[in-house]
């Protein structure tokens, strides 16, 4: 049975042992103060590692890096990234860049280059300004509690910095795994997030990590939606550096549960975190769905609400219009029976077996006035279940994205 999952308060990325980050501002974003577009994360020592990233057509020259990288089935021990610029859409310099970039971070790391993940973020279509690049790797200070930094130097259209820490028991162990993200928009991923780095002080067969981690990001990270779009540069990777003492995690391991219990806790902090700082949003949309036929069928119909721009127009209007609910529904390709559907909003049911319910309207209008509105819908055809988070829909996202680039 697994053990507790415990929440680190103020936990980041380095509250991990044996890693040590830190970030910079060089110049590659237009400068403002406290702004950051430079990071740099570092273990003490070797890490399995583990990935999922885009499944857009058109990909980062550092995605195609990365993959290689873990392709190649070696340790990692740390990463480099920027913000502001994307390195996508600029043909094979694009490639050339994101190899120096890691060569640049392994020399100032002192590992080998095929050691250290490359990530970048931001504009498409301008390469990456390499002077720059070496400047930050050379500024930056790594310390024990720079996982805050590196959070911020990640960061583009967010408003604040996604962390998640928590301690777990595994097999006798007490073991740390921790997060940032950063992401607000372009976001509907089909692999992983925006940006996701995870670090533990476990030990983990590499894999063991990689069996499980594509699943535990479909229940979390791709259960997200901002605006329905999929970004060229979306990944997420997992770092075990073995720090804390146990003995490496097998699927056979007495403390695997706990781990991969831990690891999901995380991404569905960062998750519902990167869906609460969505472009211009104004309030949390969560979508839960049980009863279901079977869990793909709860995913799909789940993410279909929380991506339904009549259901986010509607959040935004605190209207509990729940005919949108049905129509998400009954385009989502999960199997429905009207009779038998119950929907619930903040916890009042509107509709019970196929009916309308009679409710308090304005009661219901101020709860969904508040920070969170959350669904609820039991399909009554199995134990199929699932949550998806998402944001409304304003004219702010319509401002940020009018004039990115100006």
């Amino acid at each position: 049975m697994a053990g507790p999952i415990t929440h680190v308060d103020g936990g980041t990325i380095t509250t991990a042992q044996g890693f040590k980050a830190g970030g910079t501002y060089v110049g590659i974003k237009t400068y403002s103060e406290d702004k950051m577009d430079m990071g740099l994360l570092l273990s003490d020592t070797p890490c399995s590692v583990a990935g999922v990233f885009t499944k857009s057509s058109l990909v980062s020259p550092s995605v195609t890096v990365n993959r290689e990288t873990l392709a190649a089935g070696g340790p990692v021990r740390g990463l480099v990234v920027n913000s502001g610029i994307a390195n996508a859409g600029v043909g094979e310099q694009g490639y050339i860049d994101a190899k120096e970039m890691a060569a640049v971070a392994a020399a100032g790391l002192g590992v080998e280059p095929e050691e250290v993940l490359v990530f970048s973020t931001g504009v498409i279509g301008v390469e990456l300004p390499m002077t720059l690049i070496k400047k930050g790797v050379n500024e930056i200070e790594l310390v024990d509690d720079g996982g805050n930094a590196l959070a911020r130097a990640m960061m583009t259209t967010d408003t604040r910095t996604k962390e998640a820490a928590v301690l777990v028991d595994v097999g006798g162990v007490e073991i740390k795994i921790c997060g940032i993200a950063k992401g607000s928009g372009m976001t509907h991923p089909n692999m992983a997030t925006m940006l996701c780095f995870v670090a533990t002080d476990a030990a983990v067969e590499q894999d063991y990590l990689r069996s499980i981690l594509p699943d535990i990001a479909d229940s979390t990270l791709n259960m997200l939606d901002i605006d329905g779009d999929t970004s060229t540069n979306d990944s997420l990777v997992v770092l075990a550096n073995g720090v804390a003492g146990n003995t490496p995690l097998t699927a056979a391991s007495i403390g695997a549960d706990a781990f991969g219990n831990g690891l999901y806790e995380v991404l569905a902090q960062l998750t519902r975190q990167l869906a609460q700082d969505g472009e211009g949003a104004s309030r949390l949309i969560v979508a839960e769905v049980r009863g279901a036929r079977n869990i793909s069928d709860a995913r799909m119909a789940a993410k279909t609400i929380t991506s339904s721009l009549l259901v986010k127009s509607a959040v935004y209007g605190a209207d509990p219009n729940w005919g949108r609910l049905i129509m998400a529904l009954g385009r989502s390709g999960a199997e429905t029976i009207e009779s038998k559907i119950d929907l619930y909003i903040n916890g009042v049911c509107i509709m019970e077996s196929g009916r309308p319910v009679p409710f308090a309207r304005d009661s219901v209008v101020a709860l969904m006035r508040g920070d969170e509105v959350t669904f609820g819908v039991d399909l009554n055809l199995s134990d199929g279940r699932a949550t998806a988070w998402g944001c409304d829909l304003t004219e702010e996202y319509v401002v940020i994205n009018s004039a990115y680039t100006t």
